[in-house]
């Protein structure tokens, strides 16, 4: 690495220490440093145990004894043992924990509509932030099982559709296509697989059961910041392991030649190509897979 590069990742580093405040002794005025009140978050509105809270924010048990001594200080937050298991405690947020927290939203808002409104491309700076995160965080993308109709889920079909208008020569038009039913995507008829990463959502994929003696993928998508990172594969590789569950012994697939980093996925994931097997306009390769 060149130290032109070196010297712009540690400029972004101490940019991001300011901007966030890292090292304010009263993190968005609130009389706390910045510790503590990741913590108070991450404990957020519903109880969390300790080791939870731990990983999810990388920290060592006794820095963390120290900040959730400071919140106990401060009347935010009580720990009781899991009655379940007697080894594990259970942070939770007082009332007025409950009310420190949504202050601390409403602030961390502010300040980030604040940023976003002095900068002039704020569609350029988020499409930014979202590529480093997924960098930094690409070990936490956690695979889910959901409902196809949740806002999460149609957040990325809609980004899906909007990807496929731009990119095909044809434009896209959902309502032309074969959309497959929510209910070919519920167990113990199929799969829809969200990509989260601290509460975002970051890809799909769906696994359509059919009565044709074969099982469909659809809808697989991939926010351009996460792209290269491997996690198509990762999609792919759940609904796959879902459809054995299942029973299915082969799937199918479409796509369009427009997208050539699907197609080339598939061609080295053990997929084959096969002849139409659909009267869909859009696309023009099709797939095959025996599990």
């Amino acid at each position: 690495m060149t130290l032109n590069a070196i010297t712009r990742i540690r400029r972004f580093n101490r940019a991001v220490t300011r901007e966030t405040g890292a090292l304010d002794q009263s993190f968005l005025g609130r009389g706390r440093p910045l510790g503590p009140a990741r913590v108070l978050h991450a404990i957020g509105r519903k109880d969390a145990d300790l080791e939870t809270v731990r990983t999810y924010l990388g920290l060592d048990k006794t820095l963390l004894s120290r900040f959730l001594k400071t919140l106990q200080d401060d009347s935010l937050v009580t720990l009781d043992r899991d009655p379940n298991d007697g080894r594990r405690r259970i942070a939770h947020l007082t009332e007025a924990g409950r009310a420190e927290l949504a202050a601390y939203d409403a602030l961390s808002d502010e300040r980030a509509q604040s940023l976003l409104s002095q900068h002039p491309k704020p569609k350029a700076l988020l499409d930014a932030m979202d590529l480093i995160a997924s960098a930094l965080a690409q070990d936490t993308i956690e695979l889910t099982q959901v409902d196809p109709r949740t806002p999460d889920a149609i957040y990325c079909l809609e980004e899906y559709y909007a990807e496929l208008a731009r990119r095909l020569d044809t434009g896209f038009d959902v309502n032309l296509s074969a959309d497959p039913d929510a209910a070919d995507m519920f167990p113990p008829r199929g799969s829809f697989v969200l990509a989260m990463s601290d509460g975002l959502p970051l890809g799909c994929v769906g696994l359509k059961g059919t009565d044709k003696g074969y099982g469909e993928i659809k809808r697989l998508w991939i926010s351009p910041a996460t792209r290269g990172l491997g996690l198509a594969k990762r999609l792919m590789d759940s609904v796959e392991n879902t459809a054995r569950t299942l029973g299915m012994t082969t799937l199918r697939l479409d796509t369009n030649s427009a997208l050539p980093e699907a197609i080339r996925l598939y061609e080295t994931t053990g997929w084959h190509e096969i002849e139409r097997f659909n009267d869909d306009p859009y696309p023009d390769f099709f797939f095959e897979k025996h599990l």
